[in-house]
């Protein structure tokens, strides 16, 4: 019984002074949605991620067919620390590539693009 007990308080403790669990801001869903064909032009990006996002160093931006930065720099991270959001001029039909990089409260970052295309 007496080595159960001890077995039991070293799982115990062992438990307790673990680190806890590193977790990463990761893309959860985007406006307009990753890989879509829009009708009409939206006057933003908008993603949501998995986490709390670092303000400071947590960008988005949005580039044409051709590679130009398109997007007016208003990054802006908001709703509870998980959205990134960022304006855009009046697009003309057309593919556009979506660029983000996130750095998460717990100092990790995650980064990566996606494509959306305006319909004619």
């Amino acid at each position: 019984m007496k080595r159960i007990f001890v077995i039991a308080i070293c799982a115990v403790q062992a438990l307790a002074c673990s680190p806890p669990a590193a977790a990463h801001a990761f893309l959860d869903h985007a406006s307009p949605r990753v890989g879509s064909s829009v009708r009409a032009p939206p006057a933003e990006v908008r993603l949501w991620f998995t986490q709390e996002l670092e303000p400071a160093f947590s960008t988005v931006s949005v580039h044409d067919a051709s590679g130009k930065r398109i997007d007016h720099g208003d990054v802006k991270v908001e709703d509870g620390g998980d959205v990134m959001r960022v304006s855009l001029p009046q697009l003309e039909p057309g593919r556009y590539k979506v660029t983000w990089r996130a750095l998460s409260i717990d100092t990790h970052v995650t980064e990566g693009d996606f494509m959306f295309e305006v319909a004619k």
